[in-house]
């Protein structure tokens, strides 16, 4: 009779050892630690309510300096100047270069003599052959020396317009209509070639040029609006857009330099007055992420969104486009009091559950 059951049990081990193995991995499975994360709260980036002081600058400035060596005997002009286009601004003694060209116009009058006196002796030589008094040999020599003088010439010229070109650089003269902000040379001076003289500004094109801490520098763009005031006179205000933006922040004062292009400015925002500017809201304030908070699968861009209740993460598509510092913006798909996951998104599944151990900020 026990024979008979023993091969009845022994059907009956296998299914018996996968109803074990699959209660065990169930176990094991229920008793998986909860992964913690970092995450945030979306919030829109408040609206910006700064003042920022600054300078009213040029937007176009040039230093003017001579293009040869020599010794500065007059400079006319002083910071402050209007100038206009062709005045002279400075000049060196032009002792040496007028010398220089008076000997370029003495060799090219010589040359001029040698080939003259070449031109005569390879025509007579000409006439010569034709007449069969001379040889071949003896006019191939004048035609040649004919030749070489009338180079010489030609070198001679050249070398005269050098010299006459070097010596109209010994006045400095403004290349356009401007205002002197430095000079940086004094009449005695020996000043080298390409060294600044004068320093002239365009002024009809004026920036309000400030530095701005990171996280507000962070909240502009380039055509971020703003409205500038003067400090001695606040009732006097233009507007402005950001022209440029520095990409670093001054290793000393941790601030970004801003410029911000004036919209026909009055006289009264003279150059280096000082300015008040007050970025002017958009329209509305934007949710921003870090790049780390985004599981990028092909064109889709998707976030983990924390249940606050289950404490269960949910993979969400959202709209998003690059803001800077590797933030990017997001424009639909996440609303702002919803938590989302920072960092460790690669590692996430659908429905699992996390722990909260800490926040990022955007």
């Amino acid at each position: 009779m026990a024979t008979g059951l023993r091969p009845l049990a022994l059907s009956f081990a296998p299914l018996l050892l996968l109803a074990s193995l699959a209660a065990c991995g169930k176990k094991q499975e229920a008793q998986e630690p909860v992964r913690p994360v970092l995450t945030l709260v979306a919030a829109p980036t408040p609206p910006l309510d700064v003042v920022l002081s600054g300078t009213v600058q040029p937007q176009v400035q040039s230093p003017f300096g001579f293009r040869v060596l020599g010794r500065m005997i007059s400079r006319p002009v002083k910071a402050g100047d209007r100038v206009e286009a062709g005045q002279l601004l400075a000049a060196i003694d032009p002792l040496s270069l007028e010398m220089a060209a008076r000997t370029a116009s003495a060799a090219l009058a010589s040359a001029r003599a040698h080939y003259d006196n070449a031109v005569t002796a390879e025509a007579r030589q000409k006439k010569l052959l034709a007449k069969k008094t001379a040889s071949q040999a003896t006019f191939d020599a004048a035609e040649q020396e004919r030749a070489s003088a009338q180079a010489s010439m030609a070198q001679a010229e050249a070398n005269l317009l050098k010299a006459k070109e070097q010596l109209s650089y010994a006045v400095l003269k403004a290349d356009y209509a401007g205002v002197v902000t430095a000079t940086s040379a004094e009449i005695g001076q020996t000043v080298s070639p390409g060294q600044p003289i004068v320093t002239i500004a365009e002024p009809s094109r004026r920036d309000a040029v400030i530095d701005a801490p990171n996280h507000v520098a962070d909240a502009l763009s380039i055509g971020s609006p703003f409205k500038v005031t003067l400090q001695l006179d606040p009732s006097v205000a233009v507007d402005g857009v950001v022209r440029e933006m520095a990409p670093q922040a001054d290793d000393a004062t941790r601030t970004r330099r801003i410029k911000v292009a004036l919209d026909n400015p009055p006289d009264s925002f003279r150059l280096g007055a000082t300015i008040f500017a007050r970025p002017v809201a958009g329209a509305g304030a934007a949710i921003r992420v870090p790049g780390s908070a985004l599981l990028q699968e092909g064109e889709k861009s998707r976030v983990f969104v924390v249940d606050p209740q289950s404490l269960k993460v949910s993979l969400r598509d959202v709209e998003v486009t690059p803001d800077r510092d590797d933030r990017w913006i997001v424009r639909g798909g996440l609303k702002a009091g919803e938590r989302v996951v920072t960092a460790g998104v690669h590692r996430l599944k659908d429905g699992q559950a996390v722990r909260i151990d800490g926040s990022d900020a955007p």
